[in-house]
């Protein structure tokens, strides 16, 4: 039996660009890692039970320096088997969720769990308590136990065709995107108010030239998503930013650089 997706019949096709697309750059495997762990506080543990089956559970966590921090029983299953074998991995879904929940951003963090002391278990308590104020009520249980994931192994998948995985240590160098969690308004503010810069972006700068609408679906430090409709159908492209930005408040100014150069270069051509 084959093993990939096989053909896909009458399937549309995505049309590709008929132009070089100016700049691509886009966040990281391991900077989009750290920004989805950053973006909730719940997520799917996966331990290992006595017998060795696989038990996988729902659980809150916090981050310290970006390791998930987790507080559980050993009244509870999971508890009981990280106290017995410490290899874990937590799955976390990014709370943006789209229609298609398979088109949608999620990540894998695999590692050991490590009942942390000294300094180290005051920062995880302080850490878990910060993004889980209810943990107030059972932290300090005697049945309640604070462990920290030490991630070995990074998958992210951002929708359909779109994945890669990172090492530990580019994660841990990694720190959550600046820009992601605070660019609905600006995104909408673009799609409503600009859609011809759009458009023009997607023609000048990300390789559609036919393009016929574009909207913006994402925007990051390094650019924005757009996708794209032409005769040929519907696609996405990247548009990066001259340079990448640190701050929301920076993102105006970016897109009107965009949307300045697009013009440029289609009034020239």
């Amino acid at each position: 039996m084959s093993l990939d997706h096989g053909d896909p019949g009458d399937a549309p096709s995505i049309p590709q660009p008929t132009a070089p697309v100016a700049n691509a750059a886009r966040p990281s495997a391991a900077e989009e890692a750290r920004t989805v762990a950053a973006a909730t506080n719940t997520a799917t543990l996966a331990s290992l039970s006595e017998d060795g089956t696989p038990w996988a559970s729902f659980i809150t966590y916090g981050l310290l320096d970006g390791q998930p921090v987790l507080c559980v029983s050993r009244m509870a299953e999971h508890g009981r088997n990280l106290a017995g074998d410490p290899r874990a991995s937590i799955a976390i879904v990014a709370p943006d969720m789209p229609a298609d929940p398979l088109a949608g951003t999620r990540i894998t963090l695999a590692g050991v769990v490590e009942q942390p002391v000294g300094a180290e278990a005051e920062a995880a308590r302080a850490a878990h308590l910060a993004a889980v104020p209810a943990a107030k009520y059972y932290i300090d249980y005697s049945d309640f136990s604070v462990w920290i994931l030490r991630v070995r192994r990074v998958r992210w998948v951002g929708g359909y065709g779109r994945m890669d995985s990172a090492t530990a240590e580019q994660y841990t160098a990694s720190v959550p995107d600046p820009v992601v969690p605070l660019a609905a308004d600006a995104i909408e503010h673009l799609n409503d108010d600009h859609a011809p810069a759009l458009l023009a972006m997607a023609q000048a700068l990300g390789g559609y030239p036919d393009a016929t609408e574009a909207s913006c679906e994402r925007a990051d430090r390094y650019g924005l998503d757009l996708r794209v409709v032409t005769p040929r159908g519907v696609a996405r492209t990247r548009v990066g930013y001259a340079e990448p930005i640190d701050a929301i408040d920076e993102l105006r100014a970016a897109t009107v650089e965009l949307a300045r150069r697009s013009r440029g270069m289609l009034q020239s051509s």
